[in-house]
């Protein structure tokens, strides 16, 4: 097998299989990266000496010719190599001969996974960003939409306070926010160079890593070399920190989404054609979107401590657990990225029910209105408070709305920040907006 290591030796069959694992399906995913890794690499090579202006021009145009194989999918790993950065500096060589052999000069591929990983996790997290600020736009006009639409809060699964579409539509609009801050903290981890670490202590050659710096588009450089070789793992935990952080937002809607679809409650309504039927049951219509959002994000949620586990017991510098990192972190990107989708999707059909809490079943909603309008009439809090308990226990309690008709929540004169009344929906936006400039300072 063609590796970046061979010293005429090689491993056997077994050995390889065991150690090589996934990576040379995984490492397509990488191959963009190498390829502009390298390119910035071998330039700054010809600006110290080592390559000449004549040889850095073929190996840029070669790096630049395997680009569109890549983006049309047609790339692929050599049966003989074992990762991206062997097939990659093989093709070099094949076609420039002993100059494709000099690419590799001052770096190992220790940085070359690095910087091939960072770069890939930068784009992910931008990508995230576009899909995290699309539903987040879908929730906000849901809740200005449905702003004045009742809808009963609970708490320990009892019916406790009035709520309101817009507030709960609202509530995960903010959530996203959060998430927001956290994508862009990982981002700020994942930022920097670590070319030029080579095998986590540097070389001998004159390297300048500001200019690789540069070309690639990070904020600053991983300054310390072995700083930067342990910033493998950690890279990847942060993401799947962020990305955990969104699948636990998106977990909890669904769980709300699925109860609120039981015909028990009735708030929400989906179309046929997104949800399922029963084998057996001709009146079933299943919410299993939402189920397997559910499913899903449990399974982003499990990844942040298996990478922690993986790379908690291990010396600093290089060790070939890292390869596993890909296996667990990937899927997951991929799962996160295919929740935010449908979520986005299924909001563009959900249909609301208007007429929830006029029934009597919903009345104690109400207890604490009943409360507060007592103490604007100069009863103390606890006294009414008691008075109203009162009620409830002996089948008394009426609220004074006549349940007949709709109540809408500006009826209920909540004003303060954040209430029914007044939801916020604009300053939540502003702060998004500042939220999505992952340039600015963490």
């Amino acid at each position: 097998m063609a590796t970046l290591w061979n010293k005429g030796t090689s491993a056997t069959s077994q050995v390889e299989q065991f150690t090589v694992g996934q990576d040379r399906v995984l490492d397509l995913r990488l191959a963009r990266y190498d390829v502009q890794g390298s390119i910035a690499h071998i330039t700054m090579l010809e600006k110290i000496g080592l390559l000449s202006k004549e040889e850095l021009c073929k190996l840029k145009e070669a790096l630049e010719d395997i680009l569109p194989s890549i983006e049309s999918g047609d790339f692929h790993l050599d049966d003989n190599v074992e990762d991206i950065h062997s097939q990659v500096e093989l093709l070099l060589t094949k076609r420039l001969g002993d100059v494709g052999k000099k690419i590799h000069a001052g770096r190992s591929r220790n940085d070359q996974v690095l910087v091939d990983l960072k770069l890939f996790l930068k784009d992910e997290l931008l990508s995230l960003r576009s899909e995290i600020v699309a539903l987040f736009d879908k929730l906000q006009a849901l809740s200005e939409k449905y702003k004045d639409v009742l809808l009963p809060g609970y708490t320990h699964a009892q019916i406790a306070m009035p709520s309101s579409f817009g507030l709960w539509f609202g509530a995960y609009a903010e959530s996203l926010l959060n998430d927001m801050y956290m994508l862009r903290g990982a981002f700020h981890v994942i930022n920097r160079n670590p070319l030029g670490s080579a095998a986590g202590y540097g070389n001998s050659f004159p390297l300048d890593r500001e200019l690789t710096t540069e070309l690639l588009g990070f904020a600053s450089m991983d300054y310390n070399s072995i700083a930067a070789q342990l910033s493998r793992g950690k890279s990847e935990k942060c993401v799947a920190s962020a990305i955990g952080s969104i699948a636990l937002t998106l977990n909890k809607f669904a769980s709300d989404c699925c109860q609120y679809m039981c015909p028990n409650f009735g708030f929400i309504h989906f179309p046929d054609s997104l949800t399922t039927g029963s084998s057996i049951m001709p009146h079933k219509k299943n919410p299993d979107v939402w189920e397997m959002v559910r499913g899903k994000t449990n399974r982003v949620l499990a990844v942040e401590n298996e990478i922690a586990i993986m790379c908690s017991n291990m010396p600093h510098g290089y060790h070939r657990d890292y390869q596993l990192l890909k296996d667990v972190l990937f899927p997951a990107l991929e799962l996160i990225h295919s929740c935010l989708d449908i979520c986005s999707y299924m909001l563009d059909y959900i249909e609301i029910n208007e007429d929830i809490v006029s029934g009597k079943l919903y009345e104690h909603l109400f207890t604490v209105e009943e409360v507060n309008r007592m103490v604007l009439l100069g009863i103390p809090f606890r006294e009414a408070y008691k008075q109203v308990g009162q009620q409830v226990n002996q089948g008394t309690f009426h609220y004074k709305k006549n349940f007949e008709t709709t109540i809408k929540a500006k009826e209920l004169h909540h004003t303060h920040a954040g209430s029914i009344g007044n939801l916020c929906n604009a300053q939540i936006k502003a702060l998004m907006l500042q939220a999505l400039d992952f340039d600015a300072n963490a």
